[in-house]
């Protein structure tokens, strides 16, 4: 299934649905870069990709510790979160640049390290006017890695 480009999630499950089709892409090594304002669903964006991937872990935002990993039958996931970051250097200076080629990793606020991963797919999350529960994500493919992935179509669930 090739990924639409642009996508509006009605609800969490939806969500959901798309965080599982994402999850049928991934291998570990790849790399997911989340970005859009606090509340707009990234977490929860982890937290159902970590059991489509089939992990049991219960997932929370690792704001405060930077990162979590979390064991799946896929392999690891490593969910980061760059907001407390100065940037891509304090990234690298932590080692997290390093964990990706181990891990399937997820990095909410993946702007500010995007140069640490020249290959990854791009998830970027838009409160929609008028709905509070709805969604807009944009999904754009960094490097040819996820070239063939992400389509041109937009779909709504």
């Amino acid at each position: 299934m090739v990924l639409p480009s642009s996508h509006r999630c009605s609800d969490l499950a939806a969500t959901g649905s798309l965080a599982a089709a994402v999850a049928e892409h991934l291998k570990i090594g790849d790399v997911v870069l989340l970005d859009g304002p606090i509340g707009a669903g990234k977490t929860h964006f982890v937290s159902a990709l970590a059991a489509a991937l089939g992990s049991s872990d219960q997932v929370t935002s690792p704001t405060y510790t930077i990162m979590h990993y979390y064991e799946a039958s896929a392999g690891q996931l490593l969910h980061v979160d760059a907001y407390r970051l100065s940037g891509i250097g304090e990234y690298r200076d932590l080692g997290m640049d390093e964990l990706a080629p181990e891990a399937i990793t997820a990095v909410e606020w993946g702007e500010r390290v995007a140069g640490a991963h020249p290959e990854h797919l791009s998830l970027r999350f838009a409160f929609v006017a008028g709905d509070d529960d709805a969604r807009s994500v944009t999904i754009k493919a960094s490097g040819s890695r996820w070239q063939s992935v992400v389509g041109t179509t937009q779909e709504a669930t």
